[in-house]
């Protein structure tokens, strides 16, 4: 149910809906059975992306707590800061999760904006115009009102799709000071009239009382110079056909391009590869201000095994499309394709490194299903690659030898440190689990023990030592019902072992004891609470025909026959009664 509410989260946030997404991230936390620093770090972008960066910080701060060593919670730390203003505590979050990760390049990116927003606002104070005087347009940069009126004028509305708009919006909200420095793009001064309900002309000519002026000045030279001759007439006129021609076969490329990319994607799915690319080609000569033709030819030379010309076009594709300002989507597909081409290039385990760093890249562009999932693949077969890499049976048994001497020696943390060498050397050697399993028991380290008992088992059912093993810790742990039948499947495979028969023997004297209620009241005490915490033990108790069970073994004599009739009912009884729970008499 986390996981669901963190997905509607997700979805809500990229579609532009950051308060449902906050609902949905707070729904995932409160839902999540241990604190996930993820989701705070997702709540943390939804308020921030909100301007609530009081909201932000804290999360941020609870992201931090969580996992330290996560890069991207300072990252989210830093755009908290920033966007109150506390420029040397930006500064100083970006610069940790630096540390963490050198080449992480939205902490770079976070880095260098709060610098050079401190220098600003320094330069600003220097000017007696910093942050301690006020700003005549601050307020209407302020909260949720700024989107909601960009979002409902038409123009502005499509330039909340374009990123670096976003971002530039997000700066001005944070310092409204900031906003000369973006006065030149003709989308700020769209939203900045939006914002106060004037209408800006954006014209490259300049204002209309600029052109008033002009014509003024024209006129005046008029009244004391001679009028131009009318043969300058038609060279204005052909002037103007001009541009109406060169626009008109500049609309017309763009048809030809676009036809020869409608068949070259015929061609590619007719497997005409050599065609399509020739198809892909003519259109990218026609219209270079289409990113698609290139990802396109980039998806045929994938298909052909021609991976770096496939990577060639996909960085092409990624540098036009940030000068074109292309959709983010098409960016994120180029950089897709060329982590799939990295991957199949890789022969080793550090191959994937570039792999997986141009699918994160991807996926900071757009949240894609696809290309999470080639993410996750190229992680775990770098991880694949990286075990088969670091395997060594003859270093293994070595890392082993070792630590069974230090297990003689009674140095268990020793001996667990080289038993976990040696599984990383070979994994698939039973008898190390078998070892590192006795080592954690000796450490008091019981679930630790039990799970290496179990893979202990799992890779060898024939290997009594590993029933041993299981068997002794469920002894340790009081689960004497599971002991007792660890040490009897065990005895399945080795029916003369000692060990197993001893196990088997104090399993059945501690059972016997529950029966007959030997125990203190503290170890009553002790056995009843820890049965409680027994997932078996609560489905017992919560199960309507056992709870009639036991009221008929207290009140009604002749059921109870009847239920011991049962082996089913008799099993769960043995149960209850070796946990302490009950008791007969």
């Amino acid at each position: 149910m986390s996981e669901e509410a963190k997905a509607k989260g997700n979805s809500a946030f990229s579609s532009g809906d950051y308060a449902l997404a906050i609902r949905h991230f707070t729904d995932a936390i409160s839902l999540s059975p241990t604190p996930n620093h993820v989701l705070y770090s997702n709540r943390s972008a939804a308020h921030a992306s909100l301007g609530d960066f009081s909201s932000a910080l804290s999360d941020a701060q609870k992201t931090v707590d969580l996992n330290p060593s996560w890069p991207k919670g300072y990252s989210r730390l830093g755009a908290a800061h920033l966007g109150l203003k506390d420029y040397s505590a930006a500064v100083s979050a970006y610069k940790k999760g630096l540390e963490l990760d050198p080449s992480n390049e939205a902490l770079k990116s976070g880095l260098a904006d709060a610098e050079a927003a401190a220098s600003t606002a320094s330069r600003s104070r220097a000017r007696g115009t910093g942050e301690g005087m006020s700003n005549p347009f601050g307020e209407i940069f302020k909260g949720q009102e700024m989107w909601a009126k960009l979002t409902a004028d038409p123009k502005t509305r499509g330039y909340l799709a374009q990123p670096d708009f976003v971002k530039i919006m997000q700066d001005i909200q944070r310092d409204p000071s900031s906003m000369n420095l973006y006065l030149k793009d003709p989308r700020v001064m769209q939203a900045f009239g939006v914002l106060l309900n004037v209408n800006f002309s954006t014209r490259p000519g300049g204002s209309e009382d600029a052109e008033m002026a002009e014509e003024t000045r024209e006129e005046k030279r008029d009244e004391v110079r001679p009028r131009r001759p009318p043969a300058a007439a038609p060279a204005e006129s052909m002037e103007v056909e001009e541009d109406l021609g060169e626009e008109k076969g500049k609309k017309d490329k763009k048809e030809r391009a676009k036809k020869e990319k409608e068949e070259g994607n015929a061609a590619y799915k007719k497997k005409d590869f050599e065609k399509a690319i020739e198809c892909y080609s003519r259109a990218i000569e026609l219209d270079d201000e289409d990113i698609s033709f290139l990802t396109n030819r980039a998806a045929v030379y994938l298909e052909m095994g021609r991976c770096e010309d496939c990577i060639k076009d996909c960085d092409k594709a990624v540098e036009r499309g940030r000068e074109l300002r292309s959709d983010f989507k098409m960016i994120a597909r180029a950089l897709t394709r060329k982590g799939t081409a990295l991957v199949k290039l890789a022969k080793s385990s550090k191959d994937y490194e570039p792999a997986i760093e141009t699918f994160q890249k991807a996926l900071t562009e757009h949240r894609n299903p696809d290309t999470l999932k080639k993410l996750n693949d190229a992680e775990r077969a770098k991880k694949e690659l990286e075990q088969q890499e670091y395997f060594d049976p003859k270093i293994a048994d070595e890392e082993r030898e070792k630590g069974n001497e230090f297990f003689k020696d009674q140095n268990y943390p020793e001996a667990v440190k080289h038993y976990t060498e040696a599984l990383k050397r070979n994994p698939m050697d039973p008898r190390v689990y078998s070892n590192r399993a006795a080592s954690y028991t000796k450490l008091g380290a019981l679930p630790e023990g039990l799970k290496d008992a179990e893979k202990c088992i799992e890779l060898d059912p024939t290997f009594s030592k590993g029933y041993n093993r299981k068997g002794a810790i469920q002894f340790f742990m009081k689960e004497y019902d599971k002991a007792l039948e660890t040490y009897q499947e065990g005895l399945k495979h080795d029916p003369s072992n000692q060990e197993l028969l001893d196990g088997v023997r104090r399993c059945v004297e501690q059972i016997n004891k529950a029966s007959r209620g030997d125990f203190t009241p503290e170890e009553l005490k002790e056995r009843q609470a820890k049965a409680m915490q027994d997932p078996e033990i609560q489905n017992i108790l919560t199960d309507p025909v056992m709870r009639q069970v036991l009221v008929d073994f207290q009140e009604n004599p002749k059921a109870a026959q009847e239920h011991t009739k049962n082996p089913m009912v008799m099993s769960k009884l043995q149960k209850l009664v070796s946990a302490g729970i009950v008791q007969i008499r």
